[in-house]
Formats: C-alpha cells, sequence, structure tokens
C-alpha cells in the first residue's frame, strides 16, 4: 500500500480554474497554498479559499482533530508509546470510546487475542571472518530483524541452504526439511527468499539445529534490497534477520564467519478494536476505518493519530447532522495493525465467517492510514490500477474501487490543491477487505518514501527527503506533522463519508451491498523502505 507514487500530475487547468470558482461559489471548499506544517490558525477545514466549504466538509473544525492528536500524544508520553498490548493502547481505546459515547453512539469494543512482539535492544549482525564487516540494521543495504525473531547470541560459520543464485527465480531455498540434509547443528543457516513463507524456512533450520538464521533477498526484480519479514506468530528460537541479495552472495561460499545478536520478547496478549455506527439501512453499509495503534518507542502522532484523530472528529461531527444517513455508516479503529493487520483481519474473518450475510451488506470500506505527513503529497489509493498495474506491490482494486479513487480525485481538484496516487498494494488495514471483494480506497501521504521533485512543486515541501522523517521513530510526536495536509485530507473524509452516507451508487450501481469474490485476492508484498504496515503474515 504505503509506496512513493508517480506524480498523478492533476492539475487545475486555466479553464478548470473558471470552472472551480463557480464550485466555490456552490460551496465546495478551497484551500491556498501554504507551507507544509504550517500552523497558521483556521476555523474550519479546508477553509483556506475564498468561501467557506458547504457540507460535512464544512463543519468538522482542524482544531478538533488537533485536540485529539495532542490527547494521543500525551497518552504516548506518559505510558512510553500507544503500541498494541500496552497500557497506552488501552488508554488510547478509552479515549475513543469515551468521545464516541459522548456524541452519542453506542460504540463496542471487539478483544481478540494476538501475537505480541517487541525488539528489547537493537540487533547485531557483522562478519567476524575472513572479512571483518559490520552490517547496518534497518538499512536497504544492510539488514532488519524478523517479526516473531527469537533471540540470541551466537558467533558461528555460515552454511548455505539450497540456494538458487543462477535462476534466482526458482528459489525454494529452506522450505523443506529436505533441504537441511547435512547440515551442521550450531552453524547459523543462510537461506534464499522465495516460494514458501519465512516461518517455514526459519522452523525447519531451528529443527535442522541451527543456531541462527540469515535469510538473502530472492535477487529477482523488486528483491534486492534488504528487508523486514515476519514469522506471523512466536515460532522463531533464534535470531533470524533478512538481508540483501549482494551480502547473500558475499556469503554464500561457506567460508565466511558472522556474530549475530538479538533480544526479542513474544507472547500472545490481548487487544480491541473499537467499532461505532450510525441509524440506516444496514444492507448497504459504508465503512471508514483507521488504526489506532502506534509502534513501540513512539508516540504515533501522525501514524497513526492523523487518520484516528480525523475520523473521530467526523464521525462526531456526522452524529450532530439533523439528517439522518440513508445508508449506515460504521467507524472503525483497528488494534495491532503494526504487527500485520491483526485487528482489521479478525474483523473481516469475524464477521465473513460467523455472520456472512452482515459482511456482504458492507458496500464499501475507507481507510486513512498517515494523513499529516509533515513532508507530504496528497496521494489517493490507485484503485482502478491505472498508476500501479496488478503485479508485485499492487493488488487488483475490485470493482468499484476506482470509482472512490476518481471522486477523491475530484474533491481535491475542487479543493484546489491536486492530488496524487499511491499503489493499491492492501498492505493498510484495507487489505482484508479487497481480499473479500469489497470496494475500498482511502488517503495517504507517505512514509519513509521519497518526495519527488514533480511532488514538491504541486504539494511544497521537499524534493529528496522523506515524507515523513520521523516515520516509525520517537520523534512522531505533535512537532511531526503537516496541519496543511490534515485540514485537506479532514475535508476529504468528512466529504466522503457524508456522500456515500445519501448513496454509494457511484460505486455498486442499483445494488446493495457487495459480491462475494470468485476465490480470495491476495496483496503483494514490497521489499523494504516502503511503508512497512502490515506485512503479509505469509510474505513470500
Amino acid at each position: 500500500m504505503k509506496h512513493p507514487s508517480t506524480t498523478h500530475a492533476r492539475w487545475l487547468s486555466g479553464i478548470a480554474l473558471l470552472a472551480s470558482a463557480a464550485t466555490v461559489a456552490a460551496g465546495v471548499p478551497a484551500v491556498a497554498a501554504t507551507t507544509p506544517g504550517a500552523t497558521t490558525p483556521s476555523t474550519t477545514v479546508a477553509e483556506h479559499g475564498t468561501t467557506k466549504p458547504g457540507g460535512l466538509a464544512g463543519k468538522v473544525k482542524v482544531r478538533e482533530v488537533m485536540k485529539h492528536l495532542a490527547r494521543f500524544d500525551a497518552i504516548g508520553d506518559r505510558h512510553g508509546d500507544r503500541s498494541a498490548g500496552t497500557p497506552g493502547y488501552r488508554v488510547s481505546r478509552n479515549y475513543v470510546v469515551k468521545r464516541l459515547q459522548r456524541a452519542g453512539y453506542k460504540p463496542q469494543v471487539q478483544a481478540f487475542d494476538f501475537a505480541y512482539f517487541a525488539q528489547l535492544a537493537p540487533s547485531v549482525f557483522e562478519q567476524t571472518s575472513p572479512t571483518p564487516t559490520t552490517y547496518e540494521e534497518d538499512s536497504d543495504n544492510g539488514y532488519a530483524l524478523m517479526t516473531y525473531s527469537g533471540s540470541g547470541d551466537v558467533t558461528a560459520p555460515v552454511q548455505p541452504v539450497d540456494l538458487s543464485l543462477g535462476d534466482p527465480a526458482a528459489s525454494t531455498s529452506g522450505c523443506e526439511a529436505a533441504d537441511f540434509e547435512g547440515f551442521t547443528a550450531g552453524n547459523i543457516a543462510l537461506i534464499q527468499r522465495g516460494a514458501c513463507a519465512f516461518a517455514d524456512k526459519v522452523v525447519n533450520a531451528q529443527d535442522a539445529g541451527a543456531t541462527g538464521v540469515i535469510v538473502m533477498n530472492q535477487g529477482t526484480p523488486g528483491r534486492f534490497d534488504a528487508f523486514s519479514g515476519t514469522l506471523s506468530n512466536p515460532v522463531g528460537t533464534v535470531p533470524a534477520i533478512g538481508t540483501t541479495f549482494a551480502i547473500g552472495e558475499s556469503l554464500a561460499s561457506g567460508e565466511a564467519e558472522v556474530h549475530l545478536a538479538a533480544s526479542t520478547e513474544s507472547d500472545i496478549r490481548e487487544t480491541w478494536n473499537v467499532l461505532a455506527e450510525t441509524k440506516g439501512q444496514r444492507r448497504n453499509t459504508v465503512m471508514a476505518g483507521a488504526h489506532l495503534d502506534s509502534v513501540q518507542g513512539a508516540n504515533g502522532v501522525n501514524d497513526n493519530g492523523s487518520g484516528s484523530g480525523a475520523l473521530l472528529a467526523v464521525a462526531e461531527k456526522l452524529a450532530e447532522q439533523k439528517r439522518k444517513p440513508t445508508n449506515r455508516v460504521r467507524f472503525a479503529w483497528w488494534g495491532a495493525e503494526e504487527l500485520g493487520l491483526k485487528g482489521s483481519r479478525h474483523y473481516v474473518d469475524d464477521l465473513a465467517t460467523n455472520r456472512p450475510r452482515r459482511f456482504q451488506q458492507i458496500a464499501l470500506y475507507l481507510n486513512f492510514d498517515m494523513v499529516a505527513s509533515p513532508n507530504y503529497a496528497l496521494m489517493v489509493y490507485d484503485g482502478d490500477n491505472s498508476a500501479y498495474p496488478v503485479g508485485p506491490g499492487a493488488a487488483e482494486g475490485p470493482e468499484g474501487s476506482g470509482a472512490i479513487e476518481r471522486m477523491f480525485h475530484r474533491f481535491f481538484d475542487r479543493l484546489g490543491t491536486g492530488s496524487d496516487e499511491s499503489a493499491f498494494s492492501g498492505r493498510s488495514d484495507y487489505g482484508p477487505f479487497i481480499e473479500l471483494n469489497v470496494p475500498a480506497g482511502g488517503l495517504f501521504t507517505g512514509a519513509e518514501g521519497i518526495k519527488t521533485e514533480e511532488q514538491a512543486v504541486q504539494f511544497g515541501g521537499t524534493a529528496g527527503e522523506a515524507y515523513d522523517p520521523c516515520y516509525h521513530a520517537a520523534c512522531d510526536d505533535m512537532t511531526n506533522l503537516s496541519r496543511r495536509a490534515l485540514r485537506a485530507n479532514t475535508a476529504a473524509i468528512a466529504h466522503m463519508v457524508a456522500r456515500f452516507a445519501r448513496s454509494t451508487r457511484a460505486v455498486n450501481g442499483d445494488s446493495t451491498g457487495h459480491e462475494p469474490p470468485a476465490e480470495p485476492r491476495h496483496a503483494h508484498a514490497h521489499p523494504r523502505h516502503q511503508h512497512r504496515h502490515a506485512e503479509d503474515p505469509v510474505k513470500r
């Protein structure tokens, strides 16, 4: 999902600008250019044009969103972070529930168990002989510790396991116990990515007596850099890392000795989703969601207090409207997104399995994850696959997703900002929905990806630098956001929620709900240094 986009170049021409004057007069919001991160006070979200915007978008005040973000920031300061399975997340949950109750909703708290994982200290990966080399953690040219890696501190010879360096696409390295015939217990296994889940490779290596596991990237297009993999559950008992194809090649002779060290914690914990809905016809339910958890060690103001706070402000204001929605609107704040879409996947699997008719009544799902990045681009998920064709890095958008995308683009055009596109990969909480054919869409302002020259011209900010320099870092606090991006995106969220609350005909025609899939769809995995939210539990 969270992939730096190619510029969509949705510029307003002179003719379009003339047309926009008419739309402003009709109550469509407009935003004047300001610098990213500007904190100029404004009365309402998106009120930077000549006329106050109409509809719900004109009623949601940006200062209300900022109050929610300040609260999330304070919770993180007090409890260390707001990650799933921690006191900080519990308090964040309680805050959202109380605000919803005060607005007149009857929120539901959905508990579920998840596999907790914490890295307790920096890991170590270094070659001790014959060429002493230290590799950098969380670097494209270095390595990343795998989620649910085990702990340990070991120095041992590296032993390659069924590598396929001449034909990387054919790699099945480590996928079967037979691959480890002749493996010397106590050695560190070098395994190549491909064909099966990382957990299968690591467990097979552990069973063969490996004291550590190095998974090199596959060496096929898009699979050369270091990557962050996941074992899905606490199955790791030894240090396990993902590294580059080049580093793997340099160790493949079997003559190297390396030092691996990791300190981690894994167990099963309870966490929660929060759901609240309006009245309206249930057979055509509109869903909008954002993940509430942060990563460990961060307050998560942009990732994803921004999406959670904007959604909460929209829900509160929608509840005040005299005109009640035709369609039911269901808001969701997901737990444990940062550990693999755990909350949204639990909700989707539970509802689709136990109440399939209720699940089929969901007409569409809107996702809001990181909507205030300080060096932002206003990006819309590419639901029709026009910018990012189906393949590695981009999943196929269910029918109707393209219509959602076009409606977001039109809104931003009228707003005067234009918009760009982000790959529809399914790597945030809309992933489980599109797998079961629910039309989806949403917004994203960028993570650790690099802003392009075209985006800097269109949105301001600095080309060649990360959209969010504090992505997944302790500095993701109240200083780490663009109020301008938050204003524009909150207006878009309010506009689209209100629009679909009235009618979803543009998405599903005269039908209600959505059609079940002929077969489940699956999002494609990404290399490292694209937004690492929610790695596929069976990432290959």
